[in-house]
């Protein structure tokens, strides 16, 4: 009985040695991605380097190719991070809104969260830097998948019962709003002009009264 109750003790110290080296894996990883996502924020894809992020976050270099094995992994995990926190976001917020007058003025506001937060700053600078990089390019396009499927969502719930829901299809109207939001960010980051984005949602905001009533919203 002794001898077993020896052994659960040493099963068990072992397990929390390994749920402690899991949660420090963790937290370094988590590290180096918030490092990482700073970096693009604010040097940009052409300043994001492993030495550059690693000396922004205070830790060895090394340790991007322990925890990630490429600079590009990393890259795509801060990119896989930002979108999730902002697409939890997104579903809540849009969850709530539910006239299309809300729901442009709710996508309003996260667009603005989105700019202040930084990113789409990141997302911008992936897409610019994945242009010349015929590797990262795939996995930046991959990951706009689930924001297409979430706006075709958005679109499908507005357009049930409308007059439009037999001559509209919300996966290609999708595809157009948000390779309208990628392209809008991208050049409003590149001449550092958010102007016309403001305008468009403005634009939209005004047409909001008048969309209602045709997608029952009256």
């Amino acid at each position: 009985m002794r001898g077993e109750a020896v052994g659960k003790d040493r099963a068990s110290a072992m397990l929390k040695v390994v749920r402690e080296d899991d949660d420090l894996r963790s937290s370094t990883k988590d590290r180096i991605i918030e490092a990482a996502f700073a970096t693009l924020k604010e040097e940009g894809f052409a300043g994001t380097s492993a030495r550059a992020i690693a000396r922004r976050g205070g830790f060895n270099q090394a340790l991007i190719f322990y925890h990630f094995g490429t600079l590009n992994d990393l890259l795509l995990a801060t990119l896989d991070k930002t979108s999730a926190e902002r697409m939890s976001r997104y579903r809540d917020s849009m969850g709530e809104a539910l006239s299309v007058d809300e729901k442009i003025q709710t996508a309003t506001r996260l667009y603005r969260e989105d700019l202040g937060s930084g990113h789409i700053t990141v997302i911008s600078e992936m897409v610019a830097g994945s242009l010349s990089r015929p590797d990262l390019g795939p996995e930046v396009v991959a990951r706009m998948e689930p924001w297409i499927a979430f706006t075709e969502g958005v679109i499908g719930d507005l357009l049930a019962g409308s007059i439009f829901e037999s001559a509209v299809n919300p996966r290609t109207l999708a595809f157009a709003v948000v390779a309208l939001y990628l392209g809008v960010d991208l050049l409003s980051h590149l001449d550092h002009d958010n102007s016309r984005a403001e305008a468009l949602f403005q634009m939209a905001g005004a047409m909001g009264p008048f969309l209602a009533p045709i997608f029952g919203n009256d």
